[in-house]
């Protein structure tokens, strides 16, 4: 994935965001992608090469495997990370549009300067941010169902066909994948948090402007 066409979109909306927007930016930035472009496919890289069973049965470490690990931890955090970022691209387009119409207007001081978030810009300012929110508690959800926990399991037991019995599958680095495990979903508890905040700002500013 391109992550650097990501961080230069991203980047363009980062000159809108309100204060804590930026810091929201900067975390996703630092805390998520760079973790996963540096560490992830290190930590991963062996999840399944090295799941093993006590068992020759074909097909049995395969299917176990599966069973277990239906999605890929880092494809998840990938998949993730597009969806939360791309509410933030609206901003961006919406940004866009209004340069665009100053520039037909030939309003050059308005196409340089930061747009306030106010009006329509406002309402799509406010939306991306609850459903980034949304995606953000969603994909934890999904986490949870998926993996039962965010605590990898030294041993899991299997008896899905075509195991010949209940045998035992063993996961590679259990300890280390656990706590990158809880190190991402602590960054997107934070991003939560900074979501919420930024939400709760934009409203009781938008309410002191109103009255």
């Amino acid at each position: 994935m391109n992550w650097d066409a990501l961080r230069s979109v991203l980047g363009g909306v980062n000159r809108h965001s309100t204060s804590i927007g930026k810091v929201w930016l900067s975390v996703l930035f630092i805390f998520r992608i760079m973790i996963l472009v540096v560490a992830a496919e290190k930590v991963w890289g062996d999840e399944q090469s090295q799941f093993v069973c006590n068992t020759k049965q074909p097909g049995c470490e395969n299917v176990c495997y599966d069973y277990f690990f239906p999605v890929s931890h880092i494809r998840l955090w990938c998949l993730q990370l597009i969806f939360v970022s791309t509410p933030a691209l609206l901003v961006a387009m919406h940004v866009a549009h209004k340069n665009e119409e100053a520039k037909e207007k030939d309003i050059e001081k308005l196409k340089l300067q930061k747009v306030r978030i106010s009006g329509a810009l406002w309402w799509t300012y406010t939306s991306s941010i609850f459903f980034r929110l949304l995606f953000e508690a969603g994909f934890m959800y999904m986490f949870y169902f998926l993996y039962g926990g965010y605590q990898m399991p030294r041993l899991v037991k299997c008896d899905t066909s075509p195991c010949p019995n209940t045998v035992d599958c063993f996961i590679s680095r259990p300890t280390e994948k656990t706590v990158f495990t809880i190190f991402m979903i602590g960054v997107s508890l934070v991003c939560i948090l900074l979501n919420m905040t930024e939400l709760l700002y934009l409203i009781i500013k938008a309410c002191i402007r109103h009255f």
